[in-house]
């Protein structure tokens, strides 16, 4: 029997969660990566929800698949791309949403390939999760492909004035009570999401479902706070990943280099169905099973349009990163910035005010927390030269529309005033 697919994604968590290190209780989580395989240098093609997520099913970078700001905003997918739930749908695959996606208008999910859709009371994962253990335990047609996608753990977070005073803050971020209350307040999301993945691990072995299904367990991006969510610093790009079923090893790490454009050809090489040719992504199998220590040498990422207009573009590779603006914009673009306490501080340290270099590179071996722009540094002139040719000879060959110069702001769709602080500042609306 083929194997079935359940697919779980969060917003905005990153890495956030105890098996990556970070001091947060996630027993249920920890549980599923110990029965599977992690991937610790995974990372997103853009540091934003519908972009990155077009892109994990598509295997296309987001402005190969057109999805290059956020789909409520009016963003669309182009037509002819390849979609994971459409491959399989064309499989005899019975292909099922529950909760929400981002990569289309809400009611438009059968576009992406969806022939089943559930909605819950909310978009919590709690109530989402019972809907679907409950349809599990109704029985859902097999083979199935089941997207679950829940609101946790885009921000707001549940407000905390008065947090612990031990509690433990991501590195990137200064050690300040403002940020502790954030923090606070993602920890308790994401409990709720290591209960959810216990109910459906739980339910999975009630129904003997366990044994047959690849479970998928992801993220979108970085956590939402400033440094991280819509740029394209570690924080930003870096997310979990983690997969358990048949024929996936136990208790392993995979430490290779990748990409969520990855996910799709690998999903598709797991089944013995043939990858879509012309794509950006490729399997992570030669390395699950082995046969692979690293399969790339570099992984490009990128933003145009996110809450604002903000083009950026990347390339990392396992040591160094290299990342170019294409816009003047403040060190961190406050319209890209979630509200949050932190988000404050940030505008009383005038983090909002200085100006961004239109280039930065990093030695990541000596500075993981990217602190040292070294883009000026003598002995680092020919790499980084070479990083510039690379950039350039990629966009070239994608056909990215950033290489003829500013993107133009698609029909009918709405963006931020750059120069503004909220994002709910609407830019253009007339035009809408």
């Amino acid at each position: 029997m083929k194997p079935n697919i359940l697919h779980f994604i969060t917003h905005d968590t990153g890495r956030y969660l105890e098996c990556y290190g970070f001091d947060v209780r996630t027993p249920n989580i920890n549980k599923l990566a110990e029965q599977g395989t992690i991937f610790t240098n995974y990372f997103c093609s853009a540091p934003q929800c519908s972009p990155s997520r077009a892109s994990m099913f598509s295997g296309l970078i987001p402005y190969r698949n057109g999805m290059i700001g956020l789909a409520h905003r009016g963003f669309n997918l182009k037509k002819d791309i390849p979609y994971l739930p459409k491959i399989l749908g064309r499989r005899r695959y019975k292909t099922f949403l529950f909760g929400v996606q981002h990569e289309t208008q809400w009611e438009k999910q059968d576009e992406l390939g969806y022939q089943n859709f559930f909605t819950a009371k909310t978009t919590s994962c709690a109530d989402v999760c019972e809907v679907l253990c409950q349809s599990l335990r109704q029985g859902i047609p097999e083979p199935f492909f089941v997207s679950v996608g829940v609101s946790e753990t885009h921000q707001r977070y549940p407000i905390v004035e008065n947090p612990p005073q031990n509690i433990k803050v991501p590195e990137f971020l200064p050690d300040d009570i403002e940020v502790k209350k954030d923090i606070a307040g993602l920890n308790i999301l994401v409990k709720r999401v290591d209960d959810a993945i216990g109910k459906i691990l739980f339910v999975l072995e009630e129904t003997k479902l366990i044994d047959n299904t690849l479970i998928i367990f992801t993220t979108d991006h970085g956590i939402a706070m400033p440094g991280a969510k819509a740029t394209l610093f570690d924080p930003g790009i870096g997310i979990f990943l983690m997969m358990k079923g048949p024929g996936i090893p136990a208790g392993k790490k995979l430490e290779c280099l990748s990409s969520n454009v990855d996910l799709m050809p690998t999903v598709l090489d797991y089944l013995g169905i043939e990858i879509p040719e012309n794509i950006d992504g490729i399997s992570m199998m030669p390395a699950v099973k082995g046969k692979a220590e690293q399969l790339r040498q570099c992984i490009y990422t990128e933003l145009t349009y996110h809450a604002g207009y903000d083009p950026m573009r990347s390339i990392r590779t396992n040591r160094y990163k290299y990342i170019r603006s294409f816009e003047v914009r403040p060190f961190y673009f406050p319209v890209n910035v979630d509200a949050s306490f932190a988000k404050d501080l940030f505008r009383s340290k005038g983090y909002f005010e200085k100006l961004r270099p239109f280039e930065f590179f990093f030695d990541l071996d000596k500075d993981p927390l990217e602190r040292r722009n070294l883009i000026n540094e003598p002995e680092y002139k020919p790499i980084i030269d070479n990083f510039r040719k690379e950039l350039v000879q990629w966009m070239k060959e994608t056909n990215d529309p950033l290489i003829s110069g500013p993107v133009p702001l698609p029909e009918n769709c709405k963006v931020s005033v750059p120069w503004g602080y909220d994002a709910k500042e609407k830019w253009l609306d007339e035009k809408s």
